[in-house]
């Protein structure tokens, strides 16, 4: 079996806050992600997810 994960970036935006490590600006990154098992699709789902544009980390949102 061939399970193949596709991701696409849909679009960027400024988003609200600063980075907790180094006080930079953060991006808000929207992205597509298609999940495949031999071409048929299984699972389409769009997440959004946060960078800080000066050290490039990957920053989680804790409710």
């Amino acid at each position: 079996m061939l399970f193949c994960k596709e991701e696409k970036e849909l679009g960027r935006r400024q988003a609200t806050g600063t980075c907790p490590s180094c006080g930079g600006k953060v991006q808000a990154v929207d992205v597509e992600r298609k999940w495949r098992l031999c071409f048929v699709p299984l699972c389409f789902k769009i997440k959004r997810k946060y960078y800080c544009l000066i050290c490039g980390r990957r920053l989680e949102l804790y409710h």
